[in-house]
């Protein structure tokens, strides 16, 4: 049975990729820092109805710190990690760019040593949110610079 990381498993996305996997058979530990930027009973709901599963398990953290991720790291083994974790929002990233750079960046590099101190089979990233910068161009495309 695979052993599937699945980070901002109180989001949307997280939550409904989660609940797919256990379907599945899939183990699924879910990592989310549960941040307020919207309704944090709606993901505390979600993570309810994933603790029914005997195969999820929820761990409260914030991928963006090395003390928490290390020692995350030297009790978990992952077989593959979905990163879906992100700070929601380019316009809140404007005025609070200090919360996209830990949550957006230094939480995916602390993905990234995870994966590589591990050597998972797959590392899915879709958590971009937000680090498109001050371009004034309308929509944002991540080909832009």
């Amino acid at each position: 049975m695979k052993n599937i990381l699945v980070t901002g498993a109180a989001g949307f996305i997280g939550f409904h990729l989660s609940r797919l996997l256990l379907s599945f058979g899939y183990k699924v530990s879910g990592i989310d820092n549960l941040n307020d930027y919207y309704d944090v009973s709606l993901k505390k709901s979600r993570l309810e109805r994933l603790l029914e599963h005997e195969n999820f398990s929820f761990h409260l953290m914030d991928l963006a710190s090395d003390v928490e991720m290390n020692k995350f790291t030297k009790k978990s083994k992952f077989d593959i990690i979905v990163n879906l974790a992100a700070q929601a929002g380019v316009q809140y990233s404007i005025t609070n760019p200090h919360v996209y750079i830990d949550s957006n960046i230094r939480g995916f590099l602390n993905i990234l040593e995870l994966s590589k101190t591990h050597e998972v089979e797959h590392l899915i990233y879709a958590s971009s949110s937000s680090v498109y910068g001050l371009n004034k161009q309308m929509p944002f495309s991540e080909d832009q610079h």
